[in-house]
């Protein structure tokens, strides 16, 4: 039964994680950018095959991934350097990681819908479904949820382990889905969605930020996000055991 659970938990993050990488991989490709790494998960690399130009790997625990761009770090003089591309492909290309969460999702959900409730009532259930996940972003944001209810990865592999069912498996990892897909897009460093206020912030400015202060605004970003989701980890820890 152990074996199971971990087995359920790895493949719903790592399969959401993997089609959030594609989304940056595909348009990246689309736009000719030269993708140097493609890796799921993080810690010691246990596959890796070498393409044209880039390296897929998969590492041990799949608890995130990275699609690492020509001229995403440091800027590269290079035409097919990312940092050459126009602000509107660079937002594209951040953009399709969340997209694709949120498309597979809303997708993932019409189809259990549909299969239970009739092609109309489907359709319903799903807008019902989006129209409740901002709703909750919304309550975030204006204190109506509080931090202490948030749910971080303890918390969501504790909800896949309940499901007892291939449909409560399969709702779950819609739900998980379009709650990646949103909360990666929101306007806050170090997230894409983040990145993409950055760009929007430069197109406006007309010139762009100075490089100390992009990466100040990224570093606290990252640092808030990282106190976050330690309190958020501790939080799930007091709920689950």
């Amino acid at each position: 039964m152990i074996i199971i659970n971990v087995l359920k938990i790895a493949f719903l993050l790592g399969f959401l994680i993997f089609i959030h990488e594609l989304g940056h991989f595909i348009v990246a490709k689309l736009f000719k950018v030269k993708v140097k790494q493609f890796a799921i998960g993080f810690g010691p690399t246990i596959w890796k095959k070498q393409g044209k130009e880039t390296s897929y790997e998969l590492k041990l625990i799949p608890m995130g991934g990275f699609v690492n761009m020509l001229g995403e770090e440091t800027p590269v003089e290079d035409e097919n350097a990312y940092n050459k591309k126009t602000k509107w492909q660079r937002a594209l290309i951040l953009l399709a990681g969340g997209g694709v969460n949120i498309i597979f999702g809303l997708l993932l959900c019409w189809i259990i819908a549909a299969s239970l409730f009739g092609m109309k009532n489907g359709a319903i259930f799903t807008f019902e479904f989006l129209k409740a996940t901002f709703q909750s972003i919304i309550e975030l944001f204006t204190g109506k949820i509080q931090v202490e209810q948030l749910t971080g990865v303890v918390g969501i592999s504790d909800m896949v382990v309940e499901t007892s069912s291939l449909i409560d498996f399969s709702y779950m990892l819609a739900v998980i889905s379009v709650s990646l897909g949103v909360t990666n897009l929101l306007p806050f460093p170090p997230l894409d969605g983040g990145k993409i206020l950055l760009l929007i912030i430069e197109a406006i400015r007309r010139k762009p930020l100075k490089e100390s202060t992009e990466i100040g605004i990224q570093m606290a970003g990252f640092c808030l996000l990282i106190g976050l989701t330690i309190l958020v980890t501790f939080n799930d820890i007091t709920r689950v055991f």
